[in-house]
């Protein structure tokens, strides 16, 4: 289960027509995986971790929008025209938008190196036209991981992160402090508090997550597809317990 390969996967953050700079190896049982957890519980971290350990690329929807807002409007695909348009103006990007993203990017789910998918679906329909396009191309999920922490645990690490004006780099006042206090260590950039990581915002943005996310977990559930795993503990023990749930799942792995 390491991860031998990488690229720069132009194929999803650029859209159609990028290819990827590498294109992964035959794998007989590519893993395809979906990532679900409340904000703050280390996603985007596990995701990094389980490419190099499984192959599988990291495919983030929040990547894409980060890449698309760094790029021309002339370079950008017809979905990604849109939801750039939505976010320039404050609002969520709805569910057919993204799905769109998604479609237009169709040929990563297809890939015989496997996905790990971080920041889709959020949504009972996202996840049931994910399904739908999977059952088309006969291809199903490995499995669901279901990153669990406890509340007061999230907030202590929202609350404390502080982001990098300048190059956009993360760092935690108390887990991972910069050297000089209140400058990014790459850059010298000035570190702030986001809005959206401040306790109050957090609260919010938890009871939006749960709102949308029980009907995910109760679908995937109902699919025996969720591997629920404590995301307590350092980031290579929280992939060391998520790679024993995976594994726990060979016998039906898909």
């Amino acid at each position: 289960m390491n991860g031998q390969n990488k690229n720069d996967r132009a194929g999803w953050l650029k859209g159609p027509p990028a290819e990827c700079s590498v294109l992964p190896g035959e794998t007989q049982s590519p893993w395809r995986l979906v990532l679900l957890g409340a904000p703050g519980v280390g996603k985007g971290t596990q995701a990094d971790l389980l490419h190099e350990r499984l192959n599988a690329c990291h495919l983030s929807t929040g990547d894409v929008f980060r890449a698309a807002g760094r790029r021309s409007d002339c370079e950008q695909t017809p979905a990604m025209t849109a939801a750039m348009d939505y976010m320039r103006r404050g609002a969520l990007v709805p569910d057919s938008t993204v799905w769109e993203m998604v479609c237009e990017r169709s040929g990563c789910i297809r890939c015989r190196g496997g996905f790990i998918l971080d920041g889709f679906p959020r949504t009972l329909a996202q996840a049931e036209s994910l399904k739908a396009l999977m059952e088309n191309e006969r291809l199903s999920l490995s499995a669901v991981v279901n990153y669990e922490l406890p509340l007061a645990e999230i907030v202590s690490r929202l609350s404390g992160r502080r982001t990098c004006e300048k190059c956009r780099a993360v760092f935690h006042v108390t887990r991972q402090p910069s050297r000089a206090e209140g400058l990014c260590d790459h850059c010298g950039g000035r570190l702030y508090q986001r809005e959206d990581d401040r306790p109050e915002s957090i609260t919010v943005r938890l009871e939006v997550y749960e709102h949308s996310t029980a009907p995910l977990i109760r679908f995937y559930k109902d699919l025996n597809l969720l591997a629920p795993v404590a995301a307590t503990g350092s980031p290579d023990e929280i992939c060391d317990r998520t790679i024993t749930a995976l594994q726990k799942r060979l016998p039906v792995k898909r």
